[in-house]
């Protein structure tokens, strides 16, 4: 059987008016700011204007560790919205940006995929509504400012050896990740080591996600620290002066994109920061503003639970006030067959043993997420080389868990393929078993919480920090910042920092790199093993397939 591109899809998609889709929210024309035909901000007096509304249910889906076999995280998302509203409820989705730097190297989009889509696909994929470009350039105008202070006397006394401000550009690029700036000679400034990382992993990005409004934007901006001076005080951007100018520039990315599903639903597509180097969430105003406006939203958090699920619960729902309600998450049976040590090549071959074996990954997930109070279910993401005997095995699994498993197939049918997840998502929601709760307590020490984490989510036997790492811990707990929630920058693929060590390792240490300090956010970031915040291309890119036919349409992208 042939089936259809993703791209093919999304280019037969009927779309609607933009209008059409806001008038189904209640959002009146005049408080659209269109982008063509398909796609929309939403201004920001209607945001204001809704917040004394009661909030809808909130539903996270996550999943297991990715797998080169494919999960469907976004998709799932996409048909479980697609799939509410088919069985009669008011429900839209909550989902991240796509990042240039992965469509052209080897993650692939953010749309979802299949008959489970969101559109226009080819946009959001690319430049969409320009959200990244504004982020990138407001973190470039620092970078400029704080060389340019430097240059015109250092009124701050920044020590040129500690500017901790790294620039940023949307695309894999490993050449840029040490740099030696301001080389030529005295006219262009003083010579220093520098350093690029992802604009996805930009602390610009994350603030952008996390903040509620343009006054709070600006004052985490201005709370930025950018370099140390050599006593080792810090320097912030409000000393730089530069928070007001970068808020002009964001001022627009600040408001929620508004698109649609390929079956005419509403969704909020809006900030993307990466789930293994920062937070991996979308924005905070997306979803806040799609709880008073539908009964349930849909929202995703990146790359496996161990990652995106715990950032979710425990840095943006801490920080927003979020209480979730459900979470689903997601599986197939060829990612369980490859955790159980099938090789790709081998996966359309029935095996129940290995699918059995690799349901330990599958286990330590829903376990992990019985620890923040919120009630799981498991959503099987149907492949067609699927036999009845391996989903089962699933399902027995979940079931020997206390979890319900359920087969679902809207990749190829749309909505109409996951309404029985979607009946059994509205009976945990409207259950009222859900006591979220965070993993770990304001107060308790910085490196504590790394513990924590390690040991409560990753199942690690122990933490590797030096003495380095421990002291930076302790200045910034002196400094007052004790109480901010950890931000672990760790592989995706591994419950450990070997991404090789897929299925449920056991009987290893988590090595903790260096901490970064990101106070304009709120959060510390933690690099682990050898995550890097600048990926690099892989050997054959996407992008050497990636172009125009002969019709102007663009081949390759997905």
């Amino acid at each position: 059987m042939t089936y259809k591109s993703d791209i093919e899809i999304a280019r037969d998609a009927q779309k609607k008016p933009i209008q059409e889709i806001g008038d189904r929210l209640g959002i009146p024309s005049e408080h659209l700011l269109p982008y063509g035909h398909d796609k929309a901000k939403i201004g920001q007096t209607f945001i204001n204007d809704v917040q004394d509304r009661p909030d809808g249910k909130l539903i996270l889906v996550t999943a297991i560790n990715p797998t080169p076999a494919g999960e469907g995280k976004t998709t799932t998302t996409v048909g479980l919205g697609d799939g509410l509203n088919r069985i009669g409820k008011k429900a839209m989705i909550c989902i991240r940006e796509a990042s240039l730097g992965p469509n052209f190297g080897m993650k692939g989009g953010a749309a979802g995929g299949g008959y489970a889509q969101v559109v226009p696909m080819e946009e959001m994929n690319l430049h969409f509504t320009g959200d990244f470009h504004a982020i990138t350039s407001a973190h470039s105008l620092l970078s400029a400012m704080i060389d340019n202070h430097i240059y015109w006397g250092n009124l701050s006394k920044i020590d040129t050896r500690r500017v901790t401000w790294r620039r940023v550009v949307d695309m894999n690029d490993r050449s840029l990740r040490q740099i030696t700036s301001s080389l030529g000679g005295a006219a262009n400034g003083y010579p220093r080591e520098d350093g690029f990382d992802i604009t996805v992993a930009s602390e610009v990005m994350a603030i952008l996600c996390l903040a509620k409004d343009l006054k709070d934007l600006e004052k985490r901006l201005g709370d930025m620290i950018v370099a140390y001076r050599t006593d080792k005080t810090p320097v912030f951007c409000r000393d730089i002066k530069a928070e007001g100018a970068m808020t002009v520039l964001l001022k627009d990315a600040m408001q929620p994109n508004l698109v649609q599903t390929l079956e005419n639903n509403p969704a909020f597509v809006h900030g993307g920061p990466f789930a293994n180097i920062a937070h991996g969430c979308n924005s905070v105003i997306a979803t806040t503003t799609a709880l008073k406006l539908a009964d349930y939203v849909v929202t995703e958090a990146g790359f496996g639970a161990d990652l995106g699920a715990e950032k979710f619960m425990d840095i943006k729902c801490r920080k927003a006030g979020l209480k979730p309600d459900a979470v689903v998450i997601v599986a197939t049976v060829r990612a369980m067959k490859m955790n159980g040590g099938v090789a790709k090549d081998d996966l359309g071959t029935e095996n129940v043993q290995a699918v059995k074996d690799g349901c330990l990954n599958l286990g330590r997930h829903i376990e992990n997420m019985k620890k923040f109070g919120v009630p799981a279910l498991v959503g099987i993401n149907h492949f067609v080389t699927d036999t009845d005997a391996e989903v089962q095995a699933v399902i027995d699994y979940c079931a020997s868990l206390g979890v319900e498993a359920v087969l679902n197939k809207h990749w190829a049918e749309g909505g109409a393929g996951i309404e029985e997840t979607a009946q059994k998502v509205v009976a945990l929601c409207d259950g009222g078993s859900a006591n979220y709760a965070p993993l770990y307590g304001d107060d308790l020490p910085l490196a504590a919480k790394i513990e924590t984490v390690c040991r409560e989510i990753y199942r690690a036997d122990g933490v590797v920090m030096d003495n380095k790492v421990l002291s930076q811990l302790k200045d910034w707990e002196e400094q007052g910042y004790g109480h901010l929630p950890v931000c672990m920058a760790k592989t995706q693929y591994s419950f450990s920092t070997d991404p090789d060590q897929r299925g449920a390792p056991t009987g290893f240490d988590i090595p903790v790199r260096e901490v970064r300090l990101s106070a304009g956010a709120g959060f510390v970031v933690v690099v682990c093993g050898e995550i890097m915040t600048m990926p690099g291309l892989p050997r054959k890119p996407a992008a050497e397939s990636i172009h125009l036919n002969e019709d102007g349409l663009i081949e390759g992208l997905f």
